[in-house]
């Protein structure tokens, strides 16, 4: 093996600068598990599923001030157990992005341009769009033969979950599927 003068040079000084450390004391996990609290000083910690697909991936947020500092894959989490994709791992750009829509739009028939509204209005029409079609839908009874049967539904609303939500969000939107008088409550899922 031959090694020439200028990396034997790198080496020797990096060797004598680490055995220099090592007598002093330093360690490098030390230092590493000294500093690693430190980015998160005042953080509050809040755990979600990734939005990316539908595996429902655990993830860890940490935030100061209302900003999101970093983003973990959730160690106790069952299904990555603390590991992210590069999908899940790039999530704190897209939750940063400018283009990020944070507030209810809305685009009036035959207009072609999006306007902000405000929560309580994006909520009053959701709920009138979802009243009106449930009023105009609503089959009370059904005939098979001669017999008339209650059957108090709509065809027209449907419920669609996915794997990212919690078995208490899926009992509560199977609930609310129900409420609303429709069979049509699906999972999605990739699995």
């Amino acid at each position: 093996m031959s090694i020439s003068r200028r990396n034997w040079l790198k080496l020797t000084a990096g060797g004598g600068a680490g055995l220099a450390l090592a007598e002093l004391g330093f360690s490098a996990a030390k230092v590493q598990a000294a500093t690693g609290h430190l980015k998160l000083t005042g953080a509050k910690q809040f755990t979600t599923a990734c939005n990316f697909c539908s595996c429902g991936c655990g993830m860890v947020c940490n935030v100061v001030d209302g900003k999101l500092v970093n983003l973990e894959g959730d160690p106790d989490h069952v299904i990555n157990q603390g590991a992210l994709c590069s999908k899940g791992a790039a999530m704190q750009a897209t939750h940063e992005s400018d283009r990020r829509v944070k507030a209810p739009m809305y685009r009036a028939p035959g207009s072609d341009r999006w306007q902000e509204i405000s929560w309580d209005e994006a909520l009053e029409k959701l709920a009138r769009k979802v009243k009106d079609v449930r009023d105009s839908t609503w089959i009370a009874t059904e005939k098979d033969g001669d017999v008339e049967y209650p059957v108090n539904r709509t065809d027209a609303i449907g419920f669609l979950g996915g794997a990212q939500n919690t078995n208490e969000e899926c009992y509560l939107w199977n609930k609310m599927g129900r409420l609303f008088g429709t069979n049509f409550v699906e999972h999605q899922a990739r699995l």
